[in-house]
């Protein structure tokens, strides 16, 4: 055989080339994990075969009922609760970008990153709902408006087959503080970061991770597809307060979590605070916390990391 035809065969093919994607995360979790539990969030629970389903059904109804075509931007607006989870995998399944935002923020700011981002379809959590419907109401006239999907399980529909993408597609694109930054992460982009961030964490098989730190924030750290590839159990909670925090470690036996640095504090001076059941993991980034409060909160059994933030660069 000639060196010509020994060329020809090592070109990529489906058998020795595929895209870098976080997407293959969760197809593999439901393969790999998947009558193992994936989300808990208060007595609801779904096993990776479970969200892997949903998110294919949910894919399915941004292309073929709401009419977002690829490379479009889809934006959602929610808390850390199970459609937010399972949304940063069917959106870009569907081909279209992803645009997480700050539920915090004012209508104003969310006005500008809807019009900005050219967003044709907005989900929005139901005790969000008035705030998107202000930011919307701001639009300039004669401006096309965003779709509103509310997040519910009746807007999921029929299963469909996962888009074929490149790892070079444009995944998600992410607005922090600063109005009009608009970062825009590739699939390849988003599939190394996450895998550099359970690398460098440390991240075993199937943790039970505690989901203290928002989805949209930097799209949660990369954690929203990095505990698919472990097989995790995902903790969701819809608002950051002591006593709930304390309460899900307890009854969960949590074993990683991020934070901010302020909500370390926040554990560290809960009336709730005492000696956990096992240690717990937790990566907090941006500006370092205060020595007082890391001694605090590792007292209690928190074993603090840090990074750097990802919305620094």
């Amino acid at each position: 055989m000639s060196n010509n035809t020994n060329m020809e065969e090592l070109k990529p093919r489906f058998a020795n080339s595929c895209p870098l994607t976080p997407l293959g995360f969760l197809e593999r979790a439901s393969i790999v994990y998947g009558d193992s539990i994936s989300v808990v969030y208060n007595d609801l629970s779904y096993t990776w075969s479970q969200t892997h389903t949903r998110c294919l059904r949910v894919a399915s109804c941004i292309g073929s009922f709401l009419g977002v075509k690829k490379g479009q931007v889809v934006s959602v607006v929610a808390p850390n609760i199970p459609p937010m989870y399972e949304l940063n995998f069917a959106v870009p399944m569907a081909g279209v970008i992803l645009n997480n935002i700050n539920t915090r923020l004012n209508a104003v700011t969310i006005s500008v990153m809807l019009r900005h981002s050219e967003s044709k379809l907005v989900f929005v959590d139901q005790l969000s709902v008035r705030l998107v419907l202000d930011a919307v109401s701001l639009f300039p006239k004669n401006t096309p408006t965003p779709l509103l999907v509310l997040i519910t399980d009746e807007s999921i529909t029929d299963e469909t087959s996962l888009t074929a993408v490149k790892d070079l597609d444009r995944f998600v694109c992410t607005y922090e503080e600063l109005v009009e930054k608009g970062v825009v992460h590739s699939h390849r982009g988003v599939f190394v970061v996450t895998l550099d961030s359970l690398i460098d964490w440390g991240v075993p098989k199937q943790p039970v991770y505690l989901w203290t730190l928002p989805m949209f924030h930097a799209n949660g750290w990369g954690y929203t597809w990095g505990t698919a590839a472990v097989g995790a159990t995902n903790i969701c909670l819809r608002r950051f307060d002591g006593q709930i925090i304390f309460n899900l470690i307890r009854r969960h036996r949590v074993t990683h979590m991020c934070a901010a640095p302020i909500v370390l504090n926040m554990l560290s001076n809960s009336p709730n605070a005492g000696p956990l059941p096992n240690p717990v993991h937790v990566m907090t980034g941006g500006a370092p916390p205060p020595a007082a409060v890391l001694l605090r909160t590792e007292s209690l059994g928190f074993v603090i990391s840090h990074g750097y933030g990802q919305g620094r660069s």
